[in-house]
């Protein structure tokens, strides 16, 4: 049977693994309290759009750092994790810098593998706001877990 041109390629291998990592961030019950979206547009890179509103804010008036820790981490832990398509990684350790505040506006969290490819990997994240300054950045290690990620809901391979 032949397809017709308009039909949709069919996903597999890497870009399968990247879509059913999206899937699997969009599910987690914390993005419901940090609406945000995930994009894996290729191995070992990550990025993460979402928007800093008053709701984020400490007392002084900017994004208070949970938000700057969860997106840096994020971003890098799905940097790494889109090299292993068995297993869940783990954040060991995480170190951030912050460089600027952040105000109401979109911002971007990009992630990048920088070594490890077995157990342990090391990946680094940086905060990009509306005007293009970064605001922040981190470096994180993630060490493979024992849980699969077949088995953890919203990790489908089948996510388009």
């Amino acid at each position: 049977m032949t397809l017709p041109d308009s039909a949709p390629p069919a996903v597999v291998g890497a870009e399968a693994h990247f879509r059913a990592l999206e899937s699997l961030y969009s599910a987690a019950p914390i993005n419901r309290l940090f609406e945000s979206e995930l994009e894996i547009p290729a191995s070992g890179f990550a990025r993460i759009l979402f928007t800093i509103d008053s709701r984020f804010f400490h007392a002084g008036g900017a994004a208070h750092g949970t938000s700057y820790f969860k997106m840096l981490d994020d971003a890098a832990f799905y940097a790494a994790n889109s090299l292993v398509t068995d297993r869940f990684l783990l954040t060991t350790a995480f170190n951030l810098l912050f460089t600027r505040p952040l105000r109401e506006g979109p911002v971007v969290a990009e992630g990048r593998w920088v070594s490890g490819q077995r157990r342990v990997f090391v990946a680094e994240a940086r905060l990009v706001d509306s005007s293009g300054e970064e605001a922040a950045r981190g470096t994180g290690t993630f060490m493979r877990s024992r849980i699969p990620l077949a088995t953890l809901p919203g990790y489908r391979k089948d996510a388009a």
